[in-house]
């Protein structure tokens, strides 16, 4: 049973989330476009890491194709999926190593990860490749799913299977093998922040109902950090392989030395 203070702090909590939301609600249509427009302009000026997630699709979406004319080893590649990301960062170390990012929805990396997560006895859900400066072309691939909805079959990205059977990209600054620590947070209506744990999944419920979801937030723990291999073959930009793959400007590009730091 929970002590006084303890419900005094929850009831203080949930009324400041309250609060924050009718303030939120109550600004101007024509303010709030304002600030996303200088938002946008601002992010853009703050160059971005960029990561593709890489894992399995849920199992009903996988049979679809069970009988297509994909043959052996085609049909096994077809249960693995990706997708870029520009959102994702760390956001903590302890007591637990976690990351974050959104996934815009509806897509499939999204339900399969949603999917996963209501798998406990799964351990590691997905990995998360950074991609090196080499890579952009790895990132073009995968933000474009309509265009290549199995991005693993009869495709030029090399890769390693990880511990867990999942494609970890070579030639990679680094990869994470993660787990997510619940379902996804739905981004476009924040009435979730209001609601009580007992009405938490009800509360998402009819967020999801209301339909017009724009992005959904993930949290993962980090399990591993995983050994990149080298890809085969020549690079065209070798001396960028140790350098990040950022998002700058509406492009990709990298870091450079600043002249008499």
């Amino acid at each position: 049973m929970l002590q006084p203070c303890t419900l005094s702090a929850v009831r203080v909590t949930h009324n400041l989330n309250h609060s924050l939301l009718r303030n939120y609600s109550s600004t101007p249509s024509a303010q709030l476009k304002l600030i996303k427009k200088s938002l946008r302009k601002l992010l853009r000026e703050t160059a971005q890491p960029v990561a593709v997630v890489t894992s399995t699709l849920p199992d009903h979406e996988t049979a679809q194709h069970s009988n297509s004319s994909m043959q052996g080893q085609e049909k096994a590649l077809s249960i693995f999926h990706g997708a870029t990301l520009s959102s994702f960062t760390s956001i903590a170390l302890d007591p637990h190593p976690l990351v974050a990012f959104s996934l815009r929805v509806p897509s499939r990396m999204a339900l399969a990860l949603n999917t996963h997560a209501a798998k406990p006895q799964r351990h590691t859900h997905m990995v998360i490749n950074i991609l090196s400066a080499t890579q952009p072309h790895i990132a073009r691939l995968f933000s474009s799913p309509d265009l290549h909805p199995f991005p693993f079959v009869n495709s030029e990205v090399q890769w390693m299977p990880s511990a867990d059977g999942l494609p970890v990209i070579k030639g990679a600054l680094g990869a994470l093998s993660c787990a997510v620590v619940g379902r996804s947070f739905p981004l476009s209506d924040t009435r979730w922040l209001c609601s009580s744990i007992d009405e938490w999944e009800a509360e998402v419920q009819q967020v999801e109902g209301g339909g017009g979801l724009a992005s959904e937030l993930f949290i993962a723990r980090v399990l591993r950090v995983e050994d990149i291999q080298e890809p085969e073959g020549q690079l065209e930009n070798e001396e960028f392989r140790t350098l990040p793959l950022l998002y700058h400007q509406q492009k990709y590009t990298t870091v450079g030395k600043i002249p008499n730091p």
